[in-house]
């Protein structure tokens, strides 16, 4: 994953390289945009504005997804239906969220987005740190 902004979204930079990565921008896939939009709002990972973070995710892919092919398209896609999932989740009242956590045996709905996004930031770190080493 870059910290560098994007550059203009759907563009094809890095798809010579690497014709089976999925790069929107400099972005290769839909969690290294959003943890990209995390990092730049200066957030906890922890403690994710689910609602700011969306907006931003959709206006960024309203201007390039649509160049996209179909399968790259739809992973981004996925994570923006997960997001809004786990926005409208968080617009629930509480007392009806914790009856249906403990139905489900779930609690924060970004729970599992938060654990996605650590997983990945982690193969990303070392997928860097193996790139260092074949480098040098």
């Amino acid at each position: 994953m870059t910290d560098h902004p994007p550059v203009e979204p759907g563009s094809d930079t890095g798809a010579a390289a690497d014709p089976y990565g999925v790069h929107l921008g400099v972005f290769e896939g839909p969690l290294d945009l959003l943890l990209y939009l995390i990092r730049k709002n200066e957030v906890d990972i922890y403690d994710i504005p689910i609602s700011r973070i969306t907006n931003q995710y959709l206006a960024f892919l309203s201007t390039g997804v649509h160049r996209l092919d179909l399968e790259p398209a739809a992973d981004f896609m996925l994570m923006a239906a997960t997001l809004m999932k786990v926005k409208s989740q968080m617009l629930l009242p509480r007392d009806i969220q914790d009856e249906q956590d403990a139905e489900d045996g779930l609690g924060d709905p970004r729970e599992e987005l938060i654990r996605r996004l650590l997983e990945y930031q982690q193969f990303r770190d070392i997928a860097d740190w193996l790139g260092e080493q074949g480098r040098e």
